[in-house]
Formats: structure tokens, C-alpha cells, sequence
């Protein structure tokens, strides 16, 4: 790449962490994403229309922000799933390792994180919800590539399926916990998300039959 070239993308990937940054500000300072374009580009020092060279629309900065905050979960979540043994290559194997390293997690406090960005997954308005389903799907990829690749054998339906099972559930979960906690940091709350959290794995394991 010649020099004006790299000049190029060096200009255009601190646009593009400018345009976050803000974003993430204006979200710290507002209590939300309760901001337009033309206010964003503003506090980014960019034009408008570099918002939208980077991104196509403000729903997609708002989900790229979702999408790294739950990035920075699933890295660490995909590290201890790594160092965890591989079990005998079953389903149910597969399942066991990714519940425990679910209950390991402080997921309470990233749902908080996310909610504040993309907004809350139960409203009426159908934005929201879409949001915080899309983050989450997002970052499934990431996760469903790490147990491919310790569970070779294991066929990418069933991988799919699992891996969309969990995020969805995710996402239903944490409207449910907003709705029951108002969001609060706290052992109560999280004692809620707890309890939650063990009867999405449940229902995933067991299905729909009774017990």
C-alpha cells in the first residue's frame, strides 16, 4: 500500500472510532440513545456524511457499539470455554461446557451495557427488541465457530441450532430481568438473573415436556 493510501486508512479507521466514541458519549451523558446524526457528527468533529460513509444508518453505529461491548464477553467467554477440557463430542456435551461457562459469566452487567446502547428488548416499539436480537446474533457467530472447532464432529445444524437457541434466549431473558429488576446492579437482581438464566438452560435442555 503506498504512503497516501495508508495516510487513507489511517484517516478513515479514526473517523470511524471518533464517530463511536461520540456515540458512546452522547449515550453516557443522555441516559440513552437519544440523539440524531447531525448531533453525533457534531460531537465527533466529522461531517454528516461521514457518518454515513461508515455506517448505513444510526441503528448501525448503535448496534457496532452493542455488538463491541458483547464482543469483549464472548472473547473472554470463547477463552475459558478454550482452556475448559473438551468433553466426549455429544451434544449434550457441548451444551454442559457452554452452560457453565454461561453461569461463570457476569452477563447481568452486560445486559445493562447493551440495554443503555441498543435500548430495552421488551418495549413496543419494534426497534429495540430488533437491536438487541441482531447484537446478540451477532456475536453467536463467534461463539458457534469456537465449538466447531473443538467438536469437529459435531454437525453444523446441531451447532446452528444451539448457538441460536442460547442467543435468542438471551435476548428473552434480559427483557424479562429489565422488567422484574429496572436493571439494578445488584445481589437481589442478580439472584433474579440467576434463577432466569437456569430456566433458559432448562427448557434448552429438557424442552417443553414436563418434568
Amino acid at each position: 500500500m503506498s504512503d497516501h493510501g495508508g495516510r487513507r486508512e489511517a484517516l478513515k479507521a479514526r473517523h470511524r472510532a471518533a464517530i463511536l466514541d461520540a456515540a458512546r458519549s452522547l449515550i453516557d451523558e443522555r441516559g440513552g440513545a437519544h440523539f440524531s446524526v447531525d448531533e453525533l457528527a457534531d460531537r465527533a468533529d466529522v461531517a454528516r456524511r461521514t457518518v454515513f460513509n461508515h455506517f448505513a444508518s444510526l441503528d448501525d453505529v448503535l448496534l457496532t457499539l452493542g455488538t463491541n461491548v458483547l464482543s469483549v464477553v464472548i472473547n473472554d467467554f470463547l477463552a475459558q470455554v478454550a482452556a475448559a477440557p473438551v468433553g466426549d463430542g455429544s451434544r449434550a456435551s457441548m451444551f454442559d461446557e457452554l452452560a457453565r461457562t454461561l453461569r461463570a459469566a457476569d452477563l447481568a452487567a452486560v445486559i445493562v451495557s447493551v440495554t443503555a446502547i441498543v435500548g430495552v428488548a421488551f418495549e413496543d416499539d419494534a426497534r429495540s427488541p430488533m437491536l438487541t436480537h441482531t447484537a446478540f446474533r451477532r456475536t453467536g457467530g463467534a461463539l458457534a465457530a469456537e465449538v466447531t472447532r473443538r467438536y469437529p464432529g459435531a454437525h453444523p445444524l446441531d451447532v446452528e441450532l444451539l448457538i441460536n437457541s442460547l442467543m435468542s434466549g438471551m435476548t428473552v431473558i434480559a427483557g424479562r430481568w429489565i422488567a422484574m429488576t429496572g436493571a439494578a446492579l445488584d445481589d437481589e437482581s442478580r439472584a433474579v438473573w440467576d434463577d432466569l438464566l437456569t430456566r433458559l438452560l432448562d427448557n434448552i435442555r429438557n424442552g417443553y415436556l414436563p418434568a
